[in-house]
């Protein structure tokens, strides 16, 4: 009979801690277990969570004595040996806990924990024949509660070790956990317009268009139906609805659809269409390349046989895209996985409209914000390497922790964008350069695109790190936008501003809008003013919880803080002197449409910033509007600089370059060339050479004077220089440590004890500790110790030595009360 073997397990748990956890294999579950499975374990005095299976051994813990596990929640592994890889090197490289990379790539389905909350699934059927006893019972709990957790039901059933049935209740969609009702990314919808069921009986509707014919008050009632009538087929089976849009094009008014509604005959709704049905290329026809996306697209390739990551640096309107697609046919042919990283999906519905339409049920859309349900489908399908569906996964930066097991090809489009660094919570990673490790895993071939590359990525490629491919022309015969250049601080002389707008950007918006075009205007700050301010003793109105002042939003009426959402009722008066002469500092999108409705009463203007996008489908609403020509002037902040293409916009304004140029950010001139170059590239994407207009009150600053000719490598030159002066990236890491605390003086004392600690290791590298900008968030004061690590330094050994100095600072009794953040990297 063969020795019984005690094993033990190495779990990840879904906890903030930097370790992982070992339990005991009960004897009965030792020919079950493998590596890459979920647990459940029992974890504290009384919780049950769900773990990841790393390591099978027989090494007995010598601290403690290891609880057992409890069940096995899987039949096959649900993340790959590469994968585990990966997350041990973004929890090593970016000073997180390996149970936070956990919480990140796991969809929430997976990780089911004792405070896990569960509710009904919307399309339950409660057919009994097809559930268990135990099931039913806590059916009929969740038709009495409605919402219950893990624990509660833990209790109702009386079994310690719910998981299992609960997780097959999500396998059988009669359950499904909370943050699962919380979908953001919507289907695209559009209004739709039909008979009601009473008029689809012919006798009904010949009796209303009697009454109707002959009487000149509802002549418009009549053509409006008669309208609806040829579209759409009556009889007593159904009836075919149509496009609200084709009937006003034909000259229905909307006042007539609206009247005719109320009175039963028709009704108005809206319905969900396939984002493909207005797709402008016929099928999956690919384009023809012209000669340089040929060059391009072979020099591509060439860097892919040096097994470099290649920098794909094309202006905006150079056709990246068309090569992007050459690549990933050329790679699905060969059987293999792509993954395609995108800034942020919500705002980038063209480019997962073309990449749809080329290859079909092939694109899976990955995103954190999906629901639970859909990410798992995905993840199951990538898991399974299934080779007919969802082999081009289109993802924001979440995608990366998919359980790929033969990926061929990484694309990072805009590979410039902050948006790929994760902020809060940890791990606060960057996609784009966590997808080039992805790529080494994987020996998988990778393309960063941009028009204005990072710093970093085009010092990469100019040293021969990265293999650099250039398209300096855009598509077709189309012109880079001419770049003009209002100065403010002339027109404010001459007295000749309208509010905030130059005379000279107000002629040319009046000269695009004669001409029937569309108008951009960028501005990166929403609300209506930044701030108010007393004109006798300039007090301003702060937030209560943070050190900054509150912004007025017009739409609300109250004062706000885009840090911790507090809101007030604005003031009055002065609360230090009482004086009621308080007058409004700055402009926000909010005030600039306010301005514009005035200036241009004939014209439909609208937002795109985040107040007008909260709703569920705002955002596509607003876009469908301004692609079908019912909005003349759109107002944005950055969102309207990312992944849109409109034929009819000749006119963009950049409204305050001052502001972008003027923060304190080492990155401020970067940020502001990319910003400037990205918005000012939505003009004149078509036939006629677009316009760009600028108001600054520096027009000799040389930032801007690269924006103008459209000079990246000039201004890269520039920049690179300070940046090496300074001991910045690409030359040195950067490493920051922020401190907080309710208590200021506590803070102080603290911030200085750990830079003193630092200081004795790594000398002059260290910088701090200071007051960030904003010094106090939710109560919170804060304090910045930045490292400059020199790029030769050993990586690993720099981060260990940090990691002992923190490690024992928070053995201190009088630290434990102090919180830390370590942003690696910082954007």
């Amino acid at each position: 009979m063969p020795e019984r073997k005690t094993l033990f397990v190495d779990l990840i748990l879904p906890v903030p801690i930097h370790n992982e956890f070992t339990y005991r294999v009960p004897f009965e579950m030792n020919d079950a277990i493998f590596n890459g499975a979920r647990v459940v374990v029992p974890f504290g005095r009384s919780k049950r969570i769900t773990g990841i299976v790393t390591r099978i051994h027989e090494t007995v813990p010598e601290d403690y004595q290891a609880k057992l596990i409890e069940y096995i929640l899987d039949e096959r592994p649900i993340i790959h040996p590469n994968q585990y890889t990966f997350w041990k090197w973004i929890s090593s490289y970016y000073m997180a806990p390996i149970g936070d990379v956990m919480n990140a790539a796991l969809p929430s389905n997976f990780k089911l924990a004792s405070e896990t909350k569960i509710v009904l699934h919307p399309d339950f059927n409660k057919d009994p024949k097809y559930f268990t006893e135990r099931e039913l019972d806590i059916l009929d709990a969740l038709e009495i509660r409605e919402v219950l957790d893990l624990k509660e039901i833990s209790e109702i059933v009386g079994i310690k070790t719910i998981q299992p049935v609960i997780k097959a209740l999500i396998d059988k969609k009669a359950v499904l956990s909370l943050e699962e009702l919380n979908e953001k990314f919507v289907p695209k919808t559009k209004m739709f317009v039909g008979l009601t069921e009473d008029f689809r009986n012919d006798e009904l509707l010949e009796a209303f268009i009697a009454e109707l014919d002959g009487v000149k008050s509802k002549e418009k009632q009549l053509n409006a139906l008669l309208s609806v009538l040829r579209h759409v087929q009556v009889d007593n089976e159904g009836s075919e609805v149509v496009l609200r849009k084709t009937l006003i094009e034909e000259g229905v008014s909307q006042s007539s659809l609206n009247t005719l509604e109320k009175q039963g005959v028709l009704f108005q709704e809206k319905m969900e269409v396939s984002r493909l049905e207005e797709n402008p290329y016929e099928g999956s026809a690919f384009k023809e390349l012209s000669e340089p996306q040929k060059i391009a697209l072979e020099e591509t390739r060439a860097g892919f046989d040096q097994e470099k990551v290649v920098l794909l640096h094309g202006v905006t309107g150079s056709g990246k895209t068309e090569i992007y697609v050459q690549l990933i046919q050329e790679h699905l042919d060969r059987g293999k996985q792509v993954l395609f990283l995108l800034p942020e999906i919500a705002l980038t519905t063209q480019l997962i409209q073309r990449l749809s339409a080329y290859f079909g049920d092939q694109v899976g859309v990955y995103h954190s914000k999906f629901n639970q349900n859909e990410r798992v489908e995905i993840w199951n399908h990538v898991l399974d390497n299934d080779p007919n569906k969802f082999r081009i996964i289109l993802g924001a930066r979440s995608s990366i922790f998919l359980p790929f097991s033969n990926l061929g090809l990484i694309i990072v489009d805009e590979e410039h964008e902050s948006s790929f660094k994760q902020y809060d919570p940890s791990p606060r990673y960057n996609a784009r350069d966590s997808a080039i490790v992805l790529s080494k895993l994987h020996k998988a071939n990778i393309v960063l695109g941009s028009a204005t590359p990072s710093i970093e990525s085009y010092h990469n490629a100019k040293s021969g790190k990265f293999a650099l491919v250039s398209l300096t022309d855009r598509f077709g015969a189309n012109l880079l936008p001419e770049i003009l250049i209002a100065n403010v601080r002339k027109e404010r002389k001459q007295k000749s501003m309208q509010s905030h707008f130059t005379n000279f950007l107000m002629e040319h918006i009046r000269e695009h809008l004669n001409l029937e075009e569309q108008v951009i205007l960028f501005q990166n700050r929403r609300g209506y003013t930044p701030m108010w301010m007393c004109e006798v003793c300039n007090w301003t109105p702060k937030c209560v919880n943070c050190d900054v002042s509150l912004t007025y939003h017009k739409h609300s009426n109250n004062l706000k803080c885009h840090y911790c959402s507090y809101t007030t009722p604005p003031i009055g008066s002065c609360k230090a002197c009482g004086s009621n002469r308080l007058k409004m500092l700055g402009f926000g999108t909010e005030k600039i449409e306010d301005e514009l409705a005035v200036l241009f009463p004939d014209k439909v203007i609208k937002r795109l910033d985040l107040d007008t996008t909260r709703s569920k489908n705002a955002y596509a609403n607003i876009l469908d509007d301004f692609d079908n020509g019912h909005i003349d002037i759109l107002i944005g902040t950055q969102m309207v600089t990312k992944g849109l293409d409109f034929d009819n916009v000749n006119l963009v304004g950049i409204l305050d370059a001052d502001m972008l140029l003027n923060r304190a950010n080492f990155r401020a001139y970067e940020r502001s060339f990319q910003l400037m170059t990205q918005v000012a590239g939505r003009s004149g994407r078509r036939d006629k050479r677009g316009k760009v207009v600028v108001q600054t009150g520096d027009p000799d600053h040389w930032v801007i004077e690269k924006v103008t000719r459209h000079d990246f490598v000039g201004f890269y030159d520039a920049e690179i220089i300070e940046r090496k002066n300074y001991f910045y990236p690409p030359y040195f890491k950067v490493i920051e440590i922020t401190l907080k605390h309710r208590n200021e003086n506590e803070l102080n004392r603290a911030a200085e004890e750990l830079a003193k600690r630092l200081k004795a290791t790594f000398k002059e590298r260290v910088l701090g500790p200071e007051f960030p900008v904003v010094k106090r968030i939710y109560n919170q004061y804060l304090k910045k110790i930045t490292l400059k690590i020199e790029r030769e330094a050993n990586d690993k050994k720099v981060k260990e030595r940090i990691a002992f100095i923190m490690d024992d600072f928070f053995s201190a009794p009088n630290n434990k009360s102090i919180r830390s953040i370590i942003d690696v990297d910082p954007a």
